[in-house]
């Protein structure tokens, strides 16, 4: 179950830095649109980038969400990706965050391959602020 405060900050037009650990155990964080369920934490990105190779190959991720409104108000997660989902779910899900963020759609030229939905089960939540 997810923490209220990291609910709250994901379901928000916050930003997040996902980190993930490549190949050689180096991480690798990119900054991520955020979303959130009861349970899991959501990111949607695509099959063929490098921080899906890695979550499957090695599935512990941290997540941290910043408020928009003040940066030293923050929520980290770290956890673990366990299911993934894809096809029509996942292509919707990511127009519903363009509109959260951007107030659009998607832009479907901007897809290179299928997208994909990483559900992060934490194992521990902070927060701050």
């Amino acid at each position: 179950m997810l923490d209220q405060s990291v609910k709250s900050l994901a379901q928000d037009k916050n930003f997040a830095a996902l980190t993930t650990l490549l190949p050689g155990g180096q991480p690798m964080t990119h900054v991520m649109w955020v979303d959130a369920d009861d349970e899991h934490l959501l990111i949607n990105t695509e099959v063929g980038r490098q921080k899906y190779r890695n979550v499957t190959r090695d599935p512990r991720v941290t997540v941290t969400v910043i408020d928009v409104q003040n940066p030293y108000r923050y929520v980290e997660v770290r956890g673990r990706v366990v299911s993934t989902v894809t096809g029509q779910e996942a292509r919707d899900h990511i127009d519903r965050l363009s509109q959260k963020y951007t107030g659009g759609p998607y832009d479907p030229s901007a897809i290179q391959t299928e997208r994909v939905i990483l559900r992060i089960a934490p194992d521990r939540q902070r927060s701050n602020g």
